[in-house]
C-alpha cells in the first residue's frame, strides 16, 4: 500500500439521448444512450487505513448522503479487495460539486472514483477490462464514469462504445430545488408507456453527425430523453424552466437523466455565462453552474 494519498477528479454526465425500452420481463429497461461528461467533478480522496473503511464527505447536497455501507463509493472500494482478496483499508474522502439525485450519476462517479483511487493506493494494478466488469457490477453509469469523454451506452448502460467527436460543448445546468427518485420516475414512465410511443429506443443519426462535425446547433436540435415526460409529470415545475432557457436562447434544452437537473446548450462561454445570470435572475431554478464537455475522468496525485 502507498503511503501518501490518491485523488481522484470524476465528472458529472449527461445522457445527450437517451432511449429507454418499455419494461422487460427481467424488471429492468434496456437503454441506448450517448453520455456525455462534463467539467463539473466529484474529488475522491483515498489515504491508507489501518482498520477498515471510513468516509466523509463535504459539499453539495452532502448531508443528504450516507457514509456507511449503503454508498456506492465504500461498495466500490470492497468490490475491488474482495476481487484482489485483500483487506479493505482505506479513508476515503469525497468533495462534491455534482449534484446530488439531479440525474447527473454523482453517486455513479463516486464510485468510479473509488475504483481509481483504491487501485492505485493498494498497488492492485487492476486492468482495464476488470476494473470495467467491477464497475457495471456497481450500476449503469459507472462503467462510463471510470473514463468520461462522449460514448454510446447500451444494454443497461454499461456496454460502452466510444463516440467520435469534435470541438466542445458549452452546457448551463439549472439546478432544481428537491431531487427526484430514479425509481420513481421510471415507475412513472412505465405508468406513461401506454399512451407513449413503445418499441426498441432509437439513437437519432443526426446526433451521431453533430457531434462527428463538431455542430452545436445541430446538436442542441438533437437532444432527446426518454424519461423526460415523467420526470415533467412529477415535478411539472420543470417545464418552465425548459421554456425559459429556450426563450433565452439555448439551442438545446432537456431534463438530464431522471432529472430533476435541467442543461441547456449555449453557443460559446459568453453565451452560457449570459445565459446562466438570466435563468438564475429568472428565479427558475435553485442555482446555476457552468461546464464545458467532454470531459475526462483524471487523476491528480498518484
Amino acid at each position: 500500500m502507498r503511503n501518501d494519498p490518491v485523488i481522484v477528479e470524476v465528472p458529472a454526465k449527461i445522457n445527450l439521448a437517451l432511449g429507454v425500452a418499455p419494461l422487460g420481463a427481467d424488471n429492468f429497461h434496456e437503454l441506448i444512450t450517448i453520455f456525455h461528461a462534463v467539467s463539473l467533478f466529484d474529488t475522491v480522496t483515498a489515504k491508507p487505513s489501518s482498520s477498515g473503511i471510513t468516509l466523509t464527505i463535504e459539499g453539495e447536497g452532502a448531508k443528504w448522503l450516507p457514509v456507511n455501507d449503503s454508498n456506492l463509493a465504500v461498495k466500490a472500494a470492497k468490490l475491488l479487495a474482495k476481487h484482489h482478496g485483500i483487506e479493505p483499508l482505506v479513508d476515503l474522502h469525497i468533495e462534491k460539486r455534482i449534484p446530488v439525485s439531479g440525474g447527473m450519476a454523482g453517486g455513479s462517479a463516486d464510485a468510479a472514483g473509488a475504483l481509481i483511487a483504491c487501485d492505485r493506493l493498494w498497488e492492485t494494478n487492476t486492468s482495464r477490462e476488470e476494473l470495467e466488469s467491477l464497475a457495471a457490477q456497481l450500476g449503469s453509469d459507472v462503467t462510463f464514469s471510470l473514463h468520461g469523454g462522449t460514448a454510446l451506452g447500451s444494454g443497461r448502460g454499461q456496454l460502452i462504445t466510444s463516440v467520435i467527436t469534435t470541438g466542445e460543448y458549452h452546457w448551463v445546468i439549472a439546478l432544481a430545488e428537491g431531487g427526484l427518485s430514479t425509481p420513481k420516475v421510471y415507475s412513472e414512465f412505465d405508468r406513461m408507456q401506454a399512451v407513449l410511443r413503445s418499441g426498441p429506443p432509437q439513437i437519432p443519426s443526426q446526433l451521431l453527425l453533430a457531434l462527428r462535425a463538431g455542430n452545436s446547433r445541430e446538436l442542441g436540435a438533437g437532444l432527446i430523453n426518454d424519461l423526460e415526460p415523467a420526470a415533467l409529470s412529477l415535478m411539472p415545475s420543470l417545464r418552465t424552466t425548459l421554456d425559459t432557457g429556450r426563450d433565452l436562447g439555448a439551442m438545446g434544452a432537456m431534463v438530464s437523466g431522471s432529472g430533476p437537473t435541467c442543461v441547456f446548450l449555449a453557443r460559446n462561454h459568453d453565451d452560457a455565462v449570459n445565459l446562466a445570470a438570466s435563468l438564475s435572475g429568472a428565479g427558475v431554478c435553485r442555482s446555476v453552474r457552468i461546464a464545458v464537455g467532454p470531459a475526462l475522468t483524471r487523476v491528480l496525485s498518484a
